[in-house]
């Protein structure tokens, strides 16, 4: 049976699956990445587990995978296939493309930047199905998007396209890590909802979870450091949709787990700021921890959709 492989690669864990042409995915397995180990340590246990699947789907489906997919954090040089810099895992200038074909034989491997590799999965076969046109936003402990144009992400000239979390949205505001002043994501990530609900409530363990939770039972204070993080998130999908003009604006992530609690102020706080501007539909993500992971096998397709077309195209629906 034709398959290929698809790895996410994350901070602490390593999400895999074999996947056939149809979308289905044939075997799942995670495994922790092991930065506590070092940079060389991660790198090795990405190939021993590429390594591994390969030999599952031989055992299993009777052949090789035809291609392999990866999905890793940090900037990614997606062109020439090199892990560029991840701070979580700290690596710097891996050339993990090459790595693994030599390791699996000279099979083909193309990379990936985690969240535009989780938002090619989103806009292709999860809450954007069917857009032409879409913006994926994962609210984590930063905030960094995905540009969907006809079924593909824009990586952009540099490999930045779709970094949303650095448009600066309070001028002369906090810090950011990225040398600028008033970034989004110091305002609207989970970390940042975080930091001002521990600071509001006096709990230096609150969390952005525990914010929501108060903001549902009715805590004022709770209320204003939501509606603070609504405000900032809107100002900065507002740019960005003006930019981009998208059909569906699919927001993801771990503040995306609060549901109506977010949805329901964000769209009216979108729509408030719309003027001339085509509002889009806004909706939750909806393939979860499994989005890196499925966009990882949608790029492996892809692959060998370029250089082979009696393979079968990319499927239009994923089947678990």
């Amino acid at each position: 049976m034709k398959h290929v492989i698809a790895l996410d690669v994350g901070g602490t864990g390593m999400k895999a699956a074999l996947v056939g042409a149809d979308g289905t995915l044939l075997h799942q397995v995670r495994r922790a990445t092991g930065r506590e180990r070092g940079p060389d340590a991660v790198v090795t246990g990405i190939l021993d587990f590429a390594a591994d699947l390969r030999a599952h789907g031989v055992r299993q489906y009777g052949e090789a995978a035809s291609a392999v997919g990866i999905a890793v954090p940090g900037i990614v040089d997606e062109a020439e296939g090199v892990a560029v810099y991840a701070a979580n895992l700290g690596w710097r200038d891996v050339p993990l493309r090459a790595l693994l074909t030599e390791r699996l034989g000279g099979v083909p491997v193309a990379l990936g930047h985690d969240v535009r590799t989780g938002g090619l999965a989103e806009g292709r076969i999860g809450a954007g199905r069917g857009a032409d046109r879409f913006l994926f936003v994962a609210l984590g402990t930063g905030i960094a998007g995905a540009i969907g144009v006809d079924g593909r992400v824009e990586a952009g000239a540099h490999g930045f396209a779709g970094e949303i979390g650095h448009i600066v949205v309070r001028p002369g505001g906090a810090p950011c890590p990225c040398g600028q002043r008033g970034c989004l994501e110091r305002f609207a990530s989970a970390a940042a909802v975080s930091e001002a609900w521990a600071a509001a409530c006096e709990d230096p363990g609150a969390d952005a979870a525990d914010c929501a939770k108060a903001v549902e039972s009715g805590d004022v204070r709770a209320r204003q450091v939501w509606q603070d993080a609504v405000d900032a998130l809107a100002d900065g999908l507002v740019t960005a949709l003006t930019l981009l003009d998208p059909r569906a604006l699919i927001i993801g992530g771990g503040l995306a787990e609060a549901g109506e609690t977010l949805f329901t102020p964000l769209r009216e706080a979108v729509r408030r700021r719309i003027t001339f501007q085509k509002l889009p539909s806004l909706v939750p993500a909806a393939l979860g921890d499994t989005a890196g992971c499925l966009g990882a096998g949608l790029l492996a397709w892809d692959l060998i959709d370029a250089t082979d077309p009696s393979y079968p195209s990319y499927p239009s629906e994923v089947t678990t």
